[in-house]
């Protein structure tokens, strides 16, 4: 199905790929279809689009990526709205405020969003842990992640070694976000 969104144009979105909120986001109870957008611009930052309204879409990141002990305690009633036996078919994202100076940006680390896997259900839940943060600043949680962050594509890319010798030789990092790059957000 087509969705025409305010930030990404006109998006194909297969129904599969649809997520539903059964209660909605907090604040948007009125949503309930969304869809994961990656931009591709390499900031590791993904969007929630609504598939009901073009203008609504929220940032969101895997809480791991900076806060790698970051940890989601849900109750058996909130495992059971969700189908789930664990965590282990499940994905977890917090979603950001991105303000003018992208170096205050926060995530809200009481309220992550779960999503089984398998059936596209998904809820944002408001954990019971008082030590999180519902604007936990990330920023430069985030950047010594990515200033870190080394990827051997040599591995995985083939290259002809008769046209390109250095390049199989090379250990290649792949492009990650700089300071610079989330400045653009």
């Amino acid at each position: 199905m087509k969705i025409n969104t305010t930030r990404f144009g006109e998006l194909e979105v297969d129904k599969k790929d649809i997520i539903t909120f059964g209660e909605g986001i907090l604040g948007f109870e009125n949503l309930k279809d969304f869809f994961v957008v990656d931009p591709g611009d390499q900031t590791l930052i993904l969007w929630l689009q609504s598939s009901e309204d073009g203008a609504t879409a929220f940032p969101m990141i895997e809480p791991k990526i900076f806060k790698p002990d970051y940890t989601v305690n849900l109750l058996p009633a909130e495992l059971n709205s969700l189908k789930l036996e664990n965590l282990s078919n499940a994905s977890i994202y917090t979603i950001l405020t991105i303000p003018q100076d992208v170096t205050t940006m926060s995530a809200n680390l009481k309220a992550p969003v779960v999503i089984n896997n398998k059936t596209k259900k998904a809820r944002q839940i408001v954990l019971q842990d008082s030590k999180l943060e519902v604007k936990f600043e990330m920023y430069s949680e985030l950047k010594k992640y990515i200033v870190s962050y080394h990827s051997d594509d040599s591995v995985r890319t083939k290259a002809n070694a008769t046209s390109a010798p250095s390049v199989v030789e090379q250990t290649v990092e792949t492009q990650i976000p700089t300071s610079e790059n989330l400045q653009e957000l």
